[in-house]
């Protein structure tokens, strides 16, 4: 009688396990991909990319403001504009950072860019930084957070050529902004993933040394319909295949998060025939800034320098 007594109550506390086990699955794991603002969430330490200190010269006569803008779903979101030290300005460039990050990320990178001759607009990401919001869409609703800070650069600042450079979760929302809106000119893109279900899957075997499609999927559409946006859409390397503007595509090939190939495949989707793929080599995917050194920026720099000049050249000959 003990013996089938003890049964009976193991078998209670595994069907028990079972259910609380099921409910967390469908309940809160999928919490763990894309609310950001869930204070358990919070607790758990997530790698971030690493800022490089950036020389530049004392930055305390740079002009910058903050500036707020209403989503296409009434979402205020928070945006710093800093302007260029240097006339005639070249440029503009908006700077989306990772995921957990915010625009803060970006103060030296602004100052580098305004003593070269550019404004740039660092955003808070939906449900980031100072921006509202509670979730991460992945790029689904962002690309259009995109393209209403564009509007307001054009109406509000008077700025019309305007480029993206974007980290990580920036830079998957980065390829999709621009193949969303053609209004941006160029693209910087670090270290993006190209498809959501995909990534999470890899995530998921980094974690728990196993994948399975299936569940990993299930995870990501009900992250899909507690966050409210459709995670078939969440994907940079379709939209890829409308960018017909000058794109730098880099990646560091010691990347485990996000492997290089995805930056690749990325790449290759690409319709632009003004297209370069950067491997900066040994890098990680925190730390591509700190391994690409100056001479990363300076080749950054280029980049813009010389796409600014043939847009000043057009202009001029438009007059």
């Amino acid at each position: 009688m003990a013996k089938k007594h003890r049964i009976k109550i193991i078998k209670r506390f595994l069907f028990i396990f079972l259910i609380l086990g099921l409910l967390l699955t469908h309940f809160f794991i999928p919490r763990l991909i894309s609310e950001i603002r869930n204070p358990i969430v919070g607790l758990i330490k997530r790698n971030r990319n690493v800022s490089h200190k950036l020389i530049t010269n004392e930055d305390s006569e740079i002009k910058r403001k903050t500036i707020v803008i209403k989503s296409f779903d009434n979402i205020k979101l928070s945006a710093s504009l800093t302007y260029s030290d240097v006339d005639p300005i070249k440029g503009t460039v908006i700077l989306l950072h990772g995921i957990r990050s915010n625009k803060d990320h970006f103060k030296g990178l602004s100052s580098l860019l305004s003593k070269n001759g550019y404004n740039s607009v660092a955003l808070d990401l939906r449900a980031h930084g100072e921006s509202e919001g509670q979730f991460c869409s992945f790029g689904v609703n962002e690309k259009k957070d995109v393209t209403k800070l564009i509007d307001y650069l054009y109406e509000k600042e008077d700025l019309n050529y305007i480029g993206i450079w974007g980290q990580s979760l920036g830079g998957a929302i980065s390829l999709q902004a621009m193949g969303f809106d053609a209004r941006l000119k160029f693209g910087i893109v670090e270290s993006a993933f190209s498809d959501f279900k995909t990534i999470v899957n890899d995530y998921f075997h980094r974690y728990a040394g196993f994948s399975f499609a299936p569940f990993s999927n299930y995870l990501v559409n009900r992250t899909g319909n507690i966050a409210a946006f459709n995670p078939n859409e969440a994907k940079p390397i379709k939209y890829c295949e409308n960018i017909t503007q000058p794109v730098l595509i880099v990646h560091g090939n010691d990347d485990k998060r996000i492997n290089i190939k995805y930056g690749k495949d990325n790449f290759f989707k690409i319709k632009s025939t003004d297209k370069e793929f950067l491997v900066v080599d040994t890098a990680n995917h925190t730390n591509v800034w700190n391994v690409g050194g100056e001479k990363y920026f300076n080749k950054v720099i280029s980049f813009l320098d010389k796409h600014a000049a043939a847009n000043s050249s057009l202009s001029l000959v438009k007059k």
